[in-house]
């Protein structure tokens, strides 16, 4: 059996509680209460900071917290290890393939993504793939997968609007044990790329500092950090 390399582990912050979904509560609620019946294949696609990676973070967990087998596999990591890293998951109830565009256009790893859908599927198992465009945009050359890409559903996820980010943003403090005033993390919208994933970043960041410098994540202390330490990450 194929150990999930150390690496790629599971964030223990991406479970569906510490998702925001916006206008996204239909692909929460479905991914939640996978399998309604199995489904061969399921395709989330949106642009960055959309939330791809924790929705199939979350959607893995939830299946492990049921003592189901389930696999993560971001190929944006695993790219250097080689298309045999997608080999070997037939005993997965569930396998999460995320970036999985990034295997378009080149052979080999086509190959892999091909045989590891009929596999998964033969055994019983569901894929469920994160890209930045729908199957029927990607840029996958091998005609078998790309036909086999499109068997399942397809959700597109819709971003955060600048309320909802607020929320998400203060959400993931408090399930760090921060205290973050709202008008701290208004002004850290008003200051920092509005994309979830530059936003938590910086919530890391600024979580690292605060406890150096024995300070709460005031207003004037945040506003120093991110005006001495911002280089090219603030506009």
């Amino acid at each position: 059996m194929r150990q999930i390399p150390l690496s790629v582990q599971l964030k223990d912050s991406a479970v569906f509680e510490t998702y925001v979904p916006g206008d996204n509560e239909e692909v929460v609620d479905f991914l939640r209460h996978l399998p309604r019946p199995r489904l061969p294949a399921v395709w989330l696609w949106g642009g960055s900071g959309s939330g791809r990676s924790h929705l199939l973070q979350a959607t893995c967990a939830e299946y492990r917290g049921r003592g189901a087998d389930a696999a993560y596999l971001p190929l944006g990591e695993l790219k250097a290890a080689g298309p045999g890293t997608l080999e070997g998951w037939d005993h997965a109830a569930l396998v999460c393939v995320d970036d999985v565009d990034e295997a378009a256009g080149r052979e080999a790893w086509e190959q892999a993504l091909f045989r590891l859908f009929i596999t998964v599927n033969d055994a019983g198992g569901t894929l469920l793939f994160a890209a930045s465009a729908a199957p029927s945009a990607s840029a996958f050359r091998l005609p078998d997968l790309r036909s086999r890409l499109t068997w399942g559903v397809t959700f597109q996820l819709k971003t955060l609007s600048d309320e909802q980010r607020l929320d998400a943003l203060m959400l993931r403090a408090g399930r760090r044990g921060l205290d973050l005033p709202e008008e701290t993390a208004r002004y850290m919208l008003t200051r920092l790329p509005r994309h979830m994933n530059a936003l938590l970043a910086w919530l890391d960041r600024l979580d690292v500092e605060s406890l150096a410098a024995k300070r709460r994540l005031t207003l004037p202390f945040v506003r120093d950090v991110l005006l001495s330490g911002s280089g090219d990450d603030l506009p």
